[in-house]
């Protein structure tokens, strides 16, 4: 147990290795470098090779030779890089990787296997001053294949993040590409340490290793999933929130590192599969990111790799011999491995820069390779001078990868598909409705809830998914068929309740993952409600956004509206974004005209005089101005040309019905302020006098209290 003396030092050195890495790290982002070069740097600063040599005394107080001393650090470190390991699994995208795997298994091969035998090589001609006291010369020379093989997939996923390349493919391929490489290199590692302990490979012990990972990631990505699946789901209907989410993806990488660790794998390659199995959970809260993100990346993260930099001492350096192997050796892996990743790249017909960026970000072996230089020196593979040519290797190509990676990746889009996905990507990431996100569809299966569905189809990006939830016994299923028709092509879900009362079954699905509730109106208006029972209790209880469609009167029942001009109110709010959103969404698909309308009320003659003057009420451009310029921008990002209108009236819902029918308008898409009166919900009465006397086919978005309170994003 920690003696008082022992925790003292522990919580001092936690605060001088964060200072210092926060502070540099800073000093690293304000000359446009990563922050992982300045978190490394701390740790060299306050380790042997500067403080230990110009204050020795306080550094031997501040950081003694003490096993126990060292533990408390390094066990709080390794939880720093376990949970980044969670963050850039949730950010991998399997489905890009498939996309890409061509790619990805031509860059692994190749980027493994020539720095493996250029490792071996070197092993074979090293000086014996170099080789461990207790290892044979054929065990050294695959220990150093090991080393010169391997990638830290830890520091890569920091320097992508840094540089903001997460999600494009070349970060994709690196990421895939290093986990291969960390994975051989662990059984390599593995493999190498049984020769030096018993003399002889354990053949048993490494297919039993081999088994046992390919027996997880089967486990994982099936059984796993409908666990954490069932996990997620099971907070979301109570109500966890993203403290709960947050507990269940901990949980579920703790037991995925356990398992790997168990296999004799890293602990930090569980959280990496783990932290991709959670994301691909459709009930995964995309509030507990960064939440994770924050604390990782201020506190953990740091501390981890200021603590590798720490166990440095490049004091061995000053010997002209070990100096010149060093530089010898990092030559020969920095080029077999950019060689490496480059002939895979181009062998994969990617372009030669991604060829480039590949080969720099694999050479970045970061605190990975400290790891494996240890295990060598406590093995007897490597002594003082091996060890500090591994080290010195570790450091150098963490460090200059950043700095190269950016500089051959500035200016490089990629291709066209690529150019368009991140575009497509951006711009949903700044929507307040329309986003990568599930929509739920509640459905009787009549006429309006057939157009819901397809004008869901129609606004939300493609391959995002739908569930069609029914309820009660008397549901057509013919009805039911058309909707699913109107959605076919998209993940699709289908779920009946036969059993339960609609509006109970639609709000306890609604805490499931959903983004937005789309429902359409009943035909008939019944006396004494907005719409419907139903609809009403759903627009006033819904914890998400409603879109409610209600077809437009020219149109039979079951016929589909050609679309082809469509009207959308700009009002410069985040419902009002919202709607733009929608329209802009459907008319990208159908090639329809946008009207966009914005409309000014004069004051009455009562309250200009008594306000006095006779400016009161009256329009400020610059205001309209603004308002309609946002909505404009938006629609050009999304590739749609809307035609702004002004008006000015006594009613804005009169003019723009007067617009509507003007125009031979087809769509009409309208944001409500939800308020509740008289036991209904009431919508205003622009809106409610639009959707009972508006021609066309009309959309309502409303949204529960609360949300979308703040101003709409801007655009860039």
């Amino acid at each position: 147990m920690a003696s008082e003396h022992q925790l003292l030092l522990f919580w001092l050195q936690l605060l001088a290795l964060l200072i210092a890495a926060r502070g540099l790290g800073g000093a690293m982002r304000a000359i446009g470098q990563p922050a992982v070069i300045g978190e490394i740097a701390a740790g060299v600063l306050l380790g042997p090779s500067v403080l230990g040599h110009l204050a020795p005394a306080l550094h031997a107080w501040l950081f003694p030779d003490d096993p126990l001393q060292r533990s408390l650090l390094s066990g709080l470190a390794w939880i720093g890089v376990f949970l980044l390991l969670i963050l850039t699994g949730l950010e991998t995208d399997l489905a890009l990787i498939r996309r890409l795997g061509r790619a990805t298994r031509r860059v692994a091969a190749s980027s493994l296997v020539i720095p493996v035998l250029a490792g071996v090589g070197l092993g074979a001609v090293l000086p014996a001053s170099f080789v461990g006291p207790r290892a044979e010369r054929e065990v050294f020379a695959l220990f150093m294949g090991t080393a010169l093989g391997i990638s830290a997939l830890p520091v890569i996923a920091k320097i992508l993040a840094d540089l903001d390349l997460m999600r494009r493919n070349v970060a994709q391929v690196l990421i895939a590409a290093a986990m291969a490489n960390d994975i051989a290199g662990w059984i390599l590692l593995g493999m190498v340490a049984g020769l030096a302990q018993s003399g002889s490979l354990d053949a048993g012990r490494l297919l039993g290793t081999l088994a046992g990972l390919a027996l997880f990631l089967g486990l994982a990505f099936t059984l796993g999933q409908r666990a954490i699946d069932a996990l997620l789901r099971r907070g979301r209907m109570r109500g966890w929130g993203p403290a709960g989410s947050l507990t269940v993806v901990l949980l579920g990488a703790l037991a995925a590192g356990a398992t790997t660790h168990a296999l004799g794998l890293e602990a930090v390659f569980g959280a990496f599969i783990a932290g991709i199995v959670l994301g691909r959970s459709r009930f995964h809260d995309t509030e507990v990111f960064p939440q994770l993100d924050g604390v990782t990346r201020s506190f953990f993260a740091p501390l981890f790799f200021a603590t590798a930099g720490l166990g440095v001492d490049l004091g061995l350096l000053r010997d002209p011999e070990v100096l010149g192997w060093g530089l010898g050796v990092l030559a020969v892996a920095s080029a077999s491995k950019a060689g490496g990743a480059y002939l895979g790249a181009r062998l994969a017909g990617l372009p030669p820069r991604e060829g480039l960026g590949l080969g720099i970000g694999l050479n970045a072996r970061g605190a990975v390779e400290i790891v494996v230089a240890t295990v060598g020196l406590s093995l007897g593979v490597l002594n003082a001078q091996s060890y500090a040519l591994i080290v010195l290797l570790a450091i150098v190509t963490s460090m200059m990868a950043p700095p190269l990676l950016r500089r051959v990746l500035r200016g490089w889009h990629g291709d066209e598909e690529e150019r368009a996905r991140l575009a497509r990507e951006r711009r949903l990431g700044g929507n307040v409705l329309v986003r990568a996100s599930r929509v739920l569809l509640p459905s009787h299966g009549g006429p309006n809830s057939v157009l819901a569905a397809r004008l869901v189809d129609l606004a939300w990006p493609e391959g995002e998914e739908v569930t069609v939830l029914s309820a009660g016994r008397d549901v057509p299923a013919e009805d039911l068929a058309r909707v699913r028709e109107a959605l076919a092509g998209r993940p699709l879900r289908t779920q009946h309740e036969p059993a339960k009362e609609p509006l109970r079954a639609i709000l306890e699905q609604a805490p499931l993952g959903y983004g937005a509730i789309a429902v359409g109106a009943t035909d008939e208006r019944i006396a004494g409600t907005l719409v419907s029972p139903v609809v009403d209790e759903l627009l006033a209880s819904s914890p998400l956004p409603v879109l409610m469609v209600r077809r437009g009167k020219a149109l039979a029942a079951g016929e589909a509206p050609r679309i082809r001009r469509i009207l959308v109110p700009a009002i410069g709010t985040q419902p009002g974004r919202a709607a733009e959103e929608i329209a802009f969404g459907v008319a990208k698909r159908v090639g329809a005209r946008v009207l966009l309308a914005h409309v000014l009320t004069s004051p009455s003659v009562a309250q200009t005089f008594a306000y006095g003057g006779d400016d009161v009420g009256s329009p400020r451009p610059e205001v309209v101005e603004h308002v309609v310029a946002e909505a404009t921008a938006l629609a050009r990002e999304m590739g749609v040309r809307a035609e702004p209108v002004v008006r000015t009236g006594a009613s804005a819902a009169e003019v723009i019905d007067k617009l509507a029918r003007e125009n031979h308008v087809d769509l009409l898409v309208l944001a409500a302020n939800l308020r509740q009166f008289t036991g209904r919900p009431f919508l205003g009465h622009g809106v409610e006098f639009l959707l009972e006397q508006a021609e066309p086919t009309v959309v309502v978005v409303t949204a529960p209290p609360g949300w979308g309170t703040g101003p709409p994003p801007r655009r860039s």
